[in-house]
């Protein structure tokens, strides 16, 4: 099995904490003089920012789920546009064999997208009169020829390797890899960025004074780097393009969606929906489509009711192609004598008259199901987004009701899925409310709902979605609609989602869930509001800028001619601020020890 190199972008799911545990052992193996702390600080450095003053990012290198044989560290300024790396090791049995090579060039690509000005670290000296011991200095030597191999080398000139101590032994070189480009660094810019590294990183150990004169020791402009001493050029300058594999987005397609077709004229919910989609966000190179997992009725089972979810597989399989029942009767006064006839019963689990009933809409219905539950799956074995996309919806789909042309409510058997791995928090996008969820999760409090959505004086389905519906029993306090006017601005509805982000960010969930739909778009057949593409991306960005594993199930969204657009547009702006969450003046942060990458 080929190594696989994965960035993780938290500690919350159980792939991630185990990666996590295994990287701390690495780092105690490798690194023995660093302090404990370094290794347990690492979750808290990948989710407060503030504290540390740079974003972390981890890269491990696995043979299979959690099986972590190296990583990466590396600490972004996205003020000066600088990358530091902190470290990078691989495990004693796996030194030599090409690992810390592939960890360091998926670092270089890093660093490259984040347009960055070049790549920084440390690396002790190969001058005899830094570095005193020669079993050392031989060491050091193979690390710098290591470098030199992609064209990094260290600044010289400058008193940056400056023992802290008068007389200590082997002060770090600062390195500086350019990325290949052939971009002078300019004097005034890596003053800065040697105040960053000295103040952030080193503060408790490096006075003031000490990180003044090196900054002031910088005089030459474009700073000076040593010239190649141990190759005779680069071999590896280039930096790939391609965006890993493991950093895409997870989709999962209800492939066999096609088959509930139903062909009356205005029924909007219909196979081109999502060939439209793929349509536009297959080429951006974000997405890597993922083979769907059967999960089996049990899911369904423990969010709809048993009576519900068995007479749906009652009275639609036995249908033949092409046969539909329709609700038309609704025998809601007496729940204890429903009607005989199956398709009279309709009504009893219905909500609406437009929704129907066929062999094909519960075929596809359980397919869309698993392909939810497949992309939950992917969360808790680390992946960072995943992106379900299916019909028929689901948001509407109620504990034993079905209606608005949704029948099992797939987002909600995710959530189910992800909460027995800790808190989750649902985000409903879409312009109609999320009254599904709302009833399955509303008298629990482990699972937060909250949905953006046209009022129901307005907007199907009319009779939920007020504001005044905030959970029962353990759950009150954890459902929160916020119900927006029939014509409303982009500024209105993102304003709407940072009020939906803050009680998310006080849930304090392990997982997002989105019920996403792309009819909050101008000219959506269903809808009053007019978002565009850029606004789709602002809120995807602000849903990104939460920081946490999340999983996007496709809802409704019926203007064919404009969905794949604003499904990419989300997707980008999701895409871009999962990776990099906000760029923050951060106060300054301390380490104790100054250790070099390996």
């Amino acid at each position: 099995m080929v190594f696989r190199i994965r960035r993780i972008f938290d500690g919350l799911s159980p792939a991630n904490e185990k990666a996590i545990a295994r990287i701390r052992e690495i780092l105690k193996e490798q690194f023995p003089g660093v302090s404990p702390e370094e290794g347990e600080s690492i979750p808290e450095k990948l989710r407060n920012q503030l504290k540390y003053g740079f974003q972390t990012i981890l890269f491990a290198a696995e043979k299979g789920p959690g099986n972590v044989h190296g990583f990466a560290l590396v600490l972004h300024d996205p003020i000066l546009k600088f990358c530091y790396l902190d470290f990078v090791a691989v495990a004693g049995r796996d030194a030599g064999g090409g690992l810390g090579g592939i960890l360091y060039e998926r670092v270089r690509k890093e660093a490259l997208d984040l347009g960055c000005v070049g790549l920084f670290f440390e690396c002790l000296p190969d001058d005899p009169g830094l570095s005193r011991e020669e079993p050392v200095r031989k060491q050091n030597i193979a690390r710098l020829r290591f470098y030199e191999r992609y064209g990094a080398v260290p600044i010289t000139g400058t008193k940056y390797e400056t023992p802290l101590e008068p007389g200590g032994d082997n002060p770090p070189y600062l390195v500086f890899d350019g990325l290949g480009r052939k971009q002078p660094l300019r004097r005034e810019k890596a003053r800065l960025i040697v105040a960053a590294i000295l103040g952030k990183k080193y503060g408790s150990l490096c006075s003031p004074e000490y990180i003044r004169m090196v900054m002031e020791s910088f005089r030459d402009d474009p700073v000076k780097l040593r010239p190649l001493k141990y190759v005779s050029e680069p071999r590896h300058a280039a930096v790939a393009a391609v965006l890993p594999e493991s950093e895409r987005v997870a989709l999962f397609v209800n492939r066999d969606h096609a088959i509930h077709h139903v062909r009356e004229r205005g029924y909007v919910e219909s196979p081109v929906r999502v060939e439209a989609i793929l349509k536009e966000i297959l080429p951006s190179g974000l997405f890597t489509e993922k083979k769907t997992r059967h999960f089996g009725e049990r899911h369904i089972l423990k969010i709809h009711s048993a009576v519900f979810y068995h007479y749906l597989r009652k009275v639609c399989l036995p249908m033949q192609e092409g046969e539909s029942v329709y609700p038309y009767v609704f025998p809601v006064r007496n729940a204890a004598r429903p009607p005989q006839d199956l398709s009279v019963r309709a009504g009893y689990f219905c909500m609406d008259t437009f929704t129907p009933l066929n062999r094909n809409a519960f075929l596809a219905a359980l397919g869309a199901v698993d392909c939810a539950l497949s992309g939950a799956r992917a969360l808790v074995e680390g992946r960072h987004l995943a992106y379900a996309l299916v019909r028929p919806p689901g948001h509407h789909a109620e504990r034993r009701l079905f209606g608005g042309f949704c029948y099992f409510n797939s987002a909600a058997a995710a959530a189910e899925y992800l909460s027995a791995f800790g808190r989750v928090a649902m985000l409903d996008m879409d312009y109609h409310h999320g009254n599904g969820q709302q009833d399955i999760f509303f008298s629990r409090k482990d699972v937060l709902t909250v949905s953006v959505h046209g009022h129901p004086r307005f907007a199907y389905p009319y009779f939920s979605g007020f504001e005044d519906e905030k959970g029962e029993g353990e759950g009150r306090g954890y459902n929160l609609n916020l119900p927006l006017p029939e014509h409303i601005t982009a500024q209105d509805y993102l304003d709407a989602l940072r009020r939906a982000s803050r009680r998310i960010k006080e849930h304090a969930p392990r997982f997002l869930v989105i019920p996403f739909g792309g009819d909050t778009c101008r000219k959506d057949p269903t809808g009053t509001w007019a978002l565009t593409a850029k606004d789709f991306e602002n809120n995807g960005r602000l849903a990104g800028a939460l920081d946490l594993p999340v999983l996007v199930v496709q809802e409704g969204g019926y203007n064919t001619r404009l969905l794949g657009e604003n499904v990419r547009s989300f997707f980008k702006g999701l895409f871009e601020a999962s990776r990099s969450p906000g760029a923050r003046l951060w106060s300054p942060a301390s380490r104790d020890k100054r250790p070099e990458p390996r």
